[in-house]
């Protein structure tokens, strides 16, 4: 860029054309001059200008972009529009942005910098707007160690010596409201730093939509005017009791859930008909996403977030995100999204050292970077940056109706020393390594979301033993509505893996989580991450010849459906998917016509079906009485025995975790009666072996501190679940069980 000069310029003017002031209402726009009014412009491209309708000339200071007028007072409109022409002759006709008062309101400006602010993505960003009947856009920004921060975009040459934004003081905020800019556009904030002077061009914080990879520009686009279908589902959900309903989760990555013959990614329309319709087939009650919030690298599936307002763009435009969620709610499926506070990548274009400085992240490196995933970490003792994570949150929730958040990697937040060595961390003010900061973010989090939005869950990835999770604030606990039970995960799949001969001697791994089940609210997880890395897939972690590795499975699910918790498993597993997750490729859709596969999926849609029919086995998924062993003793045989109960209905459980038919196997149970086999994994529809027992009758035989008992033959690798034959309670008629758990 040539720098002019004119030796009439005052050092304002200078800085003005040299992209560099702080402050370009002080010196543009208009201003009195006397007992007149003097109108100022820069404008780099012009040719000539005057003002539009009366075609007076505005003369140009001579060797420079500046153009001067002295008007009368009275002379001018509220707000005077300008026509010019281009150095190449194009012509337009403009409304002068530096003619407009603030409009950042000063008590929201208050409200951002005490970290209060919830809806700050009302204000902050790009937003339509108009101002005394004239429209444009409204551009909002924090950058509180910039000198100068304009806006930069398709409609200025990207040239940031054109639309200079409004510093707003200590707040470090700065805005502009730039007339004419029309929906669609394309734009980027072009920072200063003030000490470095070095100049930054980065992507919208608060940005609603972003270009297609790898271009990153922010675009402008309306606040929600999509029409929602989903209001009765919104307003059951204000009472939902998710805590006593069923909630089985299908968890996905709609990248490579399903592509299009083509091999083209489905986009949000068309994974709202055919996701919706296989998870409703399925029998699940939710969807959990992986992120869909605005990220550069596939690879990172979503984990490495630059946009945490914006649906990527990969399926499609924010509306199309709506119509996905407004479908899936039609069709009584909920939907939670995985969202991630804990980090943010390196991205030079996005959130690191935004203006110039550490700003979202924490200065220090031992508390501000995660040297094992190559990424940022947020600075939550700061209001300004917590703001920002708060309103990511309710923005989710609000404007896209989503059900629930499910937030990843939240031990990586408690603690100080997480992945890192002895002298790579530093302590908190009393000497601990709990991360204060993190722990006060959760809390506030989890506080406003269930205000702002009752009947919305908050699902905590943790993976330690951190006391009190779920537990509410008011009592020491972070408030999550539930978290992912890792140890019962860890504990059951080394179980699985190991050869049905030796299980015996590692059968505390499959009772020793009944210890601690019910000191959180749980839910069981096989997420995708226990099917890459070359983890393998569920089916193939199974011991075994083929037929023992799809009976495993099956026995697993039965057990998963069965056992206290709320359920979540992973696109593909429901199918015994062969081979581990690859998120290049859609899922290996074509093993479904053969029986093994078909028999796993068949299980799962029974286990569904079963799971939310019987109230005992979601009702109390959270505390003792829904659960009684009957025996977790027989380590010998690789049997356990369990009760689920709710009100006067009862389940019983049978799980065979070795390959031999067990003949006359008597368990204890409660009541005198005819107990009837309401599943068994092993049936011939599943493509087992199909021993089963129809049912059983009670016998006045004492066992297991039981009154009665009855004998079974257990199917090999299987598991059965029983009722007692007219001990069923029909469902109460209520509008969370007429439809599925919407979190």
């Amino acid at each position: 860029m040539e720098t002019q000069t004119h030796p009439k310029l005052d050092p304002d003017s200078i800085k003005i054309i040299e992209a560099r002031h702080h402050d370009p209402f002080s010196v543009l726009g208009r201003h009195p001059d006397g007992k007149l009014v003097k109108v100022r412009l820069y404008l780099p491209y012009a040719e000539s200008v005057s003002f539009a309708g009366n075609e007076v000339e505005i003369p140009r200071l001579p060797g420079t972009d500046f153009f001067e007028y002295l008007a009368q007072p009275d002379e001018l409109p509220r707000h005077y529009q300008l026509a010019w022409i281009d150095k190449n002759g194009g012509r337009h006709t403009d409304y002068d942005p530096y003619d407009f008062d603030v409009q950042f309101p000063e008590f929201d400006r208050y409200l951002f910098a005490e970290g209060k602010f919830w809806h700050a993505y009302r204000k902050m960003g790009a937003h339509l707007h108009t101002v005394d009947d004239v429209s444009g856009v409204l551009f909002s920004v924090w950058a509180p160690n910039a000198a100068r921060v304009s806006v930069v975009g398709d409609f200025n040459r990207w040239d940031g010596r054109c639309h200079p934004m409004r510093n707003l003081g200590s707040s470090g905020l700065w805005e502009l409201f730039i007339p004419g800019i029309p929906e669609g556009s394309l734009y980027k904030f072009e920072i200063l730093n003030r000490e470095s002077l070095q100049v930054l061009v980065k992507t919208d914080p608060y940005g609603r939509q972003f270009e297609l990879r790898p271009n990153t520009s922010s675009i402008v686009v309306p606040d929600d005017r999509y029409q929602w279908q989903d209001r009765d589902w919104m307003e059951q959900r204000k009472e939902h009791d998710w805590l006593h309903e069923p909630m089985s989760v299908y968890e996905v990555h709609l990248g490579s859930w399903k592509h299009d013959s083509a091999g083209n990614y489905l986009d949000y329309r068309q994974l709202a008909e055919e996701l919706v319709d296989y998870v409703k087939e399925l029998g699940f009650t939710h969807i959990e996403l992986l992120p869909v919030t605005e990220h550069p690298l596939d690879a990172s599936w979503g984990y490495q977030t630059t946009g945490y307002f914006a649906p990527t763009s990969r399926f499609g435009t924010p509306d199309d995100f709506r119509y996905f969620i407004d479908h899936c709610h039609q069709n009584d499926i909920g939907v939670i999204l995985d969202w991630v506070p804990a980090h943010f990548p390196k991205d030079d274009f996005a959130l690191a050292r935004f203006d110039g400085t550490p700003l979202y992240e924490h200065e220090d490196p031992r508390k501000g970077e995660h040297r094992d995933w190559g990424t940022l970490i947020y600075n939550y003792g700061r209001n300004e940056v917590k703001n920002f994570l708060l309103s990511s949150a309710i923005f989710w929730l609000e404007e896209f109706h989503l059900d629930g958040l499910r937030v990843d990697a939240v031990a990586s937040m408690l603690y100080l020393d997480y992945s890192r060595e002895d002298n790579e961390w530093i302590p908190n003010q009393y000497g601990g390594n709990e991360n204060l900061e993190a722990i006060d973010f959760f809390r506030e989090l989890n506080t406003v979301t269930h205000q702002q939005h009752p009947g919305t869950v908050m699902m905590a990835e943790e993976s330690t033993a951190w006391p009190g999770v779920t537990r509410p604030t008011w009592v020491g606990g972070l408030g999550f509505s539930m978290k992912w039970n890792m140890g019962w995960m860890n504990d059951i799949l080394e179980y699985m893996k190991e050869d049905p001969v030796h299980r015996k001697y590692h059968h505390d791994k499959l009772t020793f989580g009944m210890l601690y089940a019910f000191t959180e609210n749980f839910t069981l997880p096989f997420s995708h991450d226990e099917v890459v890395h070359g983890k393998g897939s569920m089916v193939n972690k199974m011991p075994g010849d083929e037929w023992q590795r799809f009976a495993n499975l099956r026995l697993l699910y039965t057990m998963m459906f069965t056992y206290p918790g709320k359920k979540l498993l992973f696109m593909g597993c429901e199918f015994g998917q062969g081979t581990q997750w690859n998120f290049n490729q859609s899922l290996d859709w074509y093993v479904l016509d053969y029986p093994h596969h078909q028999g796993v999926q068949t299980l799962l849609k029974d286990l569904n079906a079963l799971y939310k029919k019987h109230p005992s086995l979601f009702k109390h998924d959270f505390d003792h009485q829904g659960f009684e062993w009957i025996d977790c003793h027989d380590a010998e045989q690789s049997v356990i025995s369990y009760r689920r109960k709710a009100d006067d209905e009862e389940i019983i459980v049978v799980l065979n975790f070795t390959p031999v038919v067990r003949h006359d196997y008597r368990i204890g149970v409660p009541a005198a009666g005819t107990y009837k086999e309401i599943l068994n994994s092993d049936s011939g529809g599943y493509d087992g072996s199909n021993v089963t027992n129809g049912s059983a009758e009670s016998d006045p035989i004492p066992w297991m501190n039981l009154p009665y008992s009855i004998g079974l033959t257990l199917p090999p690798l299987a598991g059965m679940i029983l009722k007692l034959a007219g001990n069923s309670k029909p469902l109460k008629k209520t509008p969370s069980s007429t439809k599925s758990a919407s979190s």
